[in-house]
């Protein structure tokens, strides 16, 4: 008789990388994008150690100062720090731009969540509104909006600014999550949940709503950038921040376009802080969509 001998294999489970580690190799550009968005962040929440200026000091001697070591990216007809104000005005940006998106969203997913869920009349009834309001042009609601209710100051922060950013995001947001509570409605999970005589509110906080969580953030971070750049073009209008509040779009009226020729990094260097900030967000909402969405990843 002959002995044989088992051979023993092993497999080897390959480490399970980091979300962050795996984000940032499959989508490079969104990394980018978040890196910068990460860095516009530190330099608003640590302005007041990393401006070289006060945003508000007036200096009469250094007034229309081109760029030099002293400041690096000039001054304005007052004769303060442009690069001292476009750090400060990343918190104007970011505050509102955030604050609004949020808003905005969020509200568009439980209008969206509601209407799918309950269809019928309801559905019918939200999403005529909602065509009302996709009627208007995102910036031409915000102004009514502004206009109508005036300003309310809570914590520095102008509420009914946000809430007129925000009002246009909702119908937008409701389609996009209304397709998709839609979908997960007709599943034979949730007709169980029904048939074991589940409540509304339990199936939709259980079984609805998680589901919706990709697109509700995809939607989140895409809208950030448009709320910065409707709270820009609101105070270049004089309808969002005032002065003597640092904001970007607050610094391309007023004085800069009377010294544009003369003094054109009053409008250049805030204009590039803008477009920046706009085009970092878009990268990175863009990223996360192709990355969350498991169609394209196919």
């Amino acid at each position: 008789m002959s002995n044989t001998t088992a051979a023993t294999i092993t497999y080897r489970v390959p480490k399970r990388r980091h979300p962050v580690l795996l984000f940032v190799t499959q989508q490079p550009l969104g990394a980018a994008g978040l890196a910068f968005i990460v860095l516009m962040a530190f330099a608003a929440v640590f302005a007041p150690w990393v401006a070289p200026y006060d945003p508000l000091a007036v200096d009469y001697t250094a007034m229309l100062a081109p760029p030099s070591w002293e400041h690096w990216v000039g001054t304005d007809s007052f004769g303060r720090d442009v690069l001292s104000r476009i750090i400060y005005g990343a918190r104007t940006a970011l505050a509102v731009g955030f604050l609004a998106s949020f808003v905005g969203s969020t509200l568009g997913a439980i209008v969206g969540v509601v209407s799918a869920y309950f269809g019928g009349k309801i559905d019918m009834l939200i999403q005529r509104i909602m065509d009302v309001l996709l009627s208007f042009p995102i910036i031409v609601l915000a102004i009514t909006v502004v206009a109508v209710l005036g300003k309310n100051i809570i914590l520095g922060i102008d509420i009914n600014l946000i809430i007129a950013i925000g009002l246009p995001m909702v119908p937008k947001v409701a389609r996009v999550v209304r397709s998709s509570a839609l979908a997960i409605r007709e599943l034979p999970y949730v007709d169980a949940a029904r048939t074991a005589g589940f409540s509304h509110t339990r199936i939709i906080f259980r079984h609805i709503v998680p589901n919706v969580v990709a697109p509700y953030l995809i939607m989140l971070t895409a809208f950030v950038a448009q709320a910065i750049l409707a709270e820009a073009s609101l105070s270049f209008l004089g309808l969002g921040v005032t002065e003597p509040t640092p904001s970007w779009g607050l610094m391309l009226s007023g004085a800069a376009a009377d010294f544009y020729q003369q003094a054109p990094w009053m409008i250049v260097f805030p204009g590039v802080a803008i477009s920046l900030a706009v085009f970092a967000f878009n990268l990175f909402g863009d990223s996360l969509r192709d990355w969350l969405d498991p169609k394209i990843k196919l």
